[in-house]
């Protein structure tokens, strides 16, 4: 054990049977929340910083490994692994406040921010901070294509399969969930066959230098006892979680009808948390294709404030989804107060959007010692992920057309479906902020935040100037 492993023990963390004294846990997992902006990669990125190399709790190899198992889950891979660290550290307990905390500020955040855009949107201040971010956001997505694309794409094989999902999604409207299925099938068989096209590599770099050898850290190379395969203990917490995430589904469907808008964000959004693979962007796909032409409960551009929100505040990207629901609630309050209703709609969407992270983790993660370089599931895992690129391409296009042209039509070849935009209706603010936001990121390396903020700035002044 080490020297700071025997210090934890002293502050009493053994006796209560943590690994770290849970007062310290909670600091710093309120702390990484505070500081989580900029998407998953940020998040994670912060949270080794803080775990790995200044508290030195975990080790680098068991940070990855549980990394990897989250990114073979639905849902926000960056919320999983907060949940999944915490829960290592101090038991069910642990996991629970990590996971808590980490999605909280962003849900404060967004709720304000989503009054605000309902009660001011039409001001001419606040048109113009969203119609800045809309540019940014799609510089933001374009740069996803690439980040993810030159991680993912090692090889022809995985160029195929993203190319396959992005004519499937763009062109064959094929839904989201089965792209993501196939790509996982073929990966899996792939991966069990050993065919090399389907390895992955060793997760995310987290930076360069000596790293923290799981021995050296606090947790040490052992399991806790806590972490041990316990069956009995599995299926009574999952059983738990379940009950709190589908029942309240249920209990609306039963009362309200297939058709309240209450009843389809309880749906929608936990099939939402069943199959969206492969981080925020793709999720962000699906949400798209399905809350704007599905449900028509927002315009496109709407999608793009409400991404706009999510880039700038702490927290995971997906929390756009509250957005979402928020001016679902909002439009179809039925005899409810429509911000009351848009608030419960919030609540709701929040709700079974990131309950299901909890039951990833503690329903799978003390079995996943027995996954770890099992090259079936790491050669799904590699497919899913090229599969992602060929949507999130598809996204940045679907963005593009609806935020740099003010009409948009569908054409069809036989089966092949798809929207062109008029080129009479191109919109040149938003083709110039869109250029200066891609070259502020591209060229010139800034950060998503101060891009998006800078663009805030010039859209805002645009507007002003429009106006005058």
């Amino acid at each position: 054990m080490t020297d700071l492993a025997k210090t934890e023990v002293e502050n009493g963390s053994e006796a209560s049977g943590d690994v770290v004294p849970l007062a310290d846990a909670v600091k710093v997992w309120a702390r990484v929340a505070a500081l989580s902006f900029g998407g998953p990669a940020g998040q994670i990125a912060v949270m080794h910083r803080i775990v790995v190399d200044e508290k030195k709790w975990v080790g680098e190899h068991r940070f990855l490994h549980a990394l990897n198992y989250c990114m073979l889950l639905p849902g926000p891979e960056a919320h999983q692994l907060a949940i999944y660290i915490g829960w290592l550290l101090n038991k069910t307990k642990g996991g629970m406040i990590a996971g808590l905390l980490f999605v909280l500020p962003g849900f404060i955040s967004i709720l304000a921010l989503s009054y605000i855009y309902v009660l001011f949107g039409n001001l001419t201040f606040i048109e113009g901070m969203f119609f800045g971010l809309k540019c940014a956001v799609l510089a933001v997505v374009i740069q996803a294509v690439f980040r993810i694309g030159s991680r993912a794409l090692k090889n022809n094989v995985m160029i195929a399969l993203a190319a396959a999902a992005f004519v499937a999604i763009f062109f064959l409207h094929v839904p989201f969930p089965l792209i993501i299925i196939a790509a996982g099938i073929i990966g899996y068989f792939g991966g069990r066959a050993d065919i090399a096209a389907f390895k992955v590599g060793g997760g995310h770099k987290s930076g360069s230098g000596k790293i923290l050898e799981d021995r050296d850290s606090v947790l040490g190379e052992d399991i806790p006892a806590h972490a041990r395969p316990n069956l009995a203990w599995s299926l009574k917490t999952s059983g738990a979680l379940v009950a709190l995430w589908l029942l309240p589904v249920a209990a609306l469907l039963l009362t309200l009808g297939w058709n309240n808008v209450f009843s389809r964000i309880g749906v929608f959004f936990s099939q939402m948390a069943i199959v969206t693979f492969g981080g925020a962007y793709a999720v962000l796909a699906y949400v798209a294709q399905e809350a704007v032409e599905g449900f028509g409960w927002l315009r496109p551009g709407e999608m793009l404030d409400g991404l706009g929100m999510a880039e700038t505040t702490p927290g995971p990207l997906i929390m756009v989804t509250q957005f979402v629901g928020f001016l679902a609630g909002y439009r179809d309050p039925g005899s409810i107060n429509p911000l009351i209703a848009a608030t419960l709609a919030a609540i709701l969407t929040t709700w079974v959007t990131f309950l299901p992270s909890f039951l990833w983790i503690f329903a799978g993660a003390p079995f996943i010692e027995k996954m770890r370089g099992n090259a079936a599931l790491s050669g799904a895992m590699s497919a899913i992920t090229a599969a992602v690129v060929g949507v999130i391409l598809n996204l940045a296009i679907w963005f593009g057309l609806h935020v740099l042209f003010n009409e948009v039509r569908a054409v069809s070849f036989g089966l092949w479906t798809m929207d062109i935009p008029v080129l009479g209706s191109i919109a040149i603010p938003s083709l110039v902020l869109t250029v200066l936001a891609a070259l502020a990121i591209f060229r010139f390396k800034l950060s998503v935040i101060t891009t998006l903020l800078a663009s805030a700035v010039l859209g805002i002044i645009w507007t002003f100037v429009a106006a005058w």
